[in-house]
């Protein structure tokens, strides 16, 4: 928090984040051209954009709290995320670019991963498509009528016959709930928002081999987390290539996280009135009261931010906590 020469408190600063970048057996190089970011190898499946996890957690660039972790700005500045109850920060944003498919998995819920996982949270999750093939798909769900049914197809090995693939388009959006089925497919790169978590349970990799051995899996763990029936196919994928610009769209609000999202062209002015605000520039160039934003950057807007005023050609996608629920 800055003072002004009147000893007035004034608006807190931005704060821009150092992504971790992750390499995965199904990753590979395209973030580089797409984002401008410096890789640490051809296989870098994923930009934990905005995290403060055991397994990455990011540092701030520039300001007072620049090389400060995440996790450490939360622990001993809560008032910038608006005083917010938790012993963790809440969510975690990331970038994931599948050169190859993604495992079939499922994520538990908070009591499950409570209770099995040394107490972490449980996973729900929502992916923005950034990009993806024509006639693209993605795994969301199953088509097991009963528990007994999944547990013979999974053991069978009858993946045709239980996998529900959905067709996407580019700037599409879904909720992925814990029990979902799901796998991001080949040629796909999303920005995914989620809980603060790193659970998954992997149901089958493809008989994979990763320095000669198979991945690790989690098949019982995954049976017993499975929902069945699935969600409604219908229910799954929204449609958003078309929004009209220069408005606050919310794409969703679930108990975990609510998400926005921002086509400007010109000038867009609100007031922050949320805990925080995550946002990912997903595209183009432009400023942020002035300071300047582009494609690739991650920051968090903190509470009592205030006005805001939004100028250039730039696509966003931010979200915040549920407060409400």
């Amino acid at each position: 928090m800055l003072l002004d020469t009147n000893q007035n408190e004034v608006q807190p600063q931005l704060l821009f984040l150092n992504p971790i970048f992750k390499e995965m057996v199904w990753g590979g190089a395209r973030m580089a051209e797409q984002f401008g970011y410096e890789l640490p190898g051809t296989d870098t499946g994923e930009c934990w954009g905005i995290a403060a996890h055991p397994n990455g957690d990011d540092t701030i660039r520039g300001g007072i709290y620049d090389g400060m972790k995440l996790s450490s700005l939360w622990n001993t500045h809560r008032e910038l995320f608006g005083n917010l109850e938790g012993d963790r920060f809440p969510l975690l944003i990331k970038i994931i670019d599948a050169k190859e498919n993604l495992s079939i998995q499922v994520h538990p819920d908070d009591a499950r991963a409570a209770r099995y996982e040394n107490g972490s949270l449980g996973k729900t999750e929502c992916w923005y498509v950034l990009d993806c093939p024509k006639d693209a798909t993605l795994v969301v769900g199953h088509y097991a009528k009963t528990r007994e049914e999944l547990k013979q197809m999974i053991h069978e090995g009858r993946w045709n016959e239980l996998i529900r693939e959905v067709p996407i388009q580019k700037g599409d959006f879904i909720q992925i709930d814990p029990g979902t089925v799901h796998a991001i497919t080949a040629g796909c790169m999303i920005l995914e928002t989620q809980q603060n978590s790193d659970i998954t349970y992997r149901v089958y990799d493809y008989d994979r081999l990763t320095d000669g051995k198979p991945r690790e899996l989690h098949v019982e763990q995954s049976i017993a987390s499975i929902l069945v029936p699935a969600k409604n196919a219908d229910d799954s994928v929204r449609h958003l290539a078309n929004l009209a610009q220069n408005e606050w769209h919310e794409l969703i609000a679930c108990p975990y996280y609510r998400v926005f999202k921002l086509n400007l062209n010109g000038s867009y002015e609100m007031n922050q009135s949320y805990p925080f605000l995550n946002v990912s520039v997903l595209n183009g160039n432009g400023s942020l009261n002035g300071q300047p934003l582009k494609k690739g950057e991650h920051l968090i807007i903190p509470a009592k931010y205030g006005k805001m005023k939004l100028e250039g050609e730039l696509e966003l996608v931010a979200s915040t906590v549920n407060v409400a629920s």
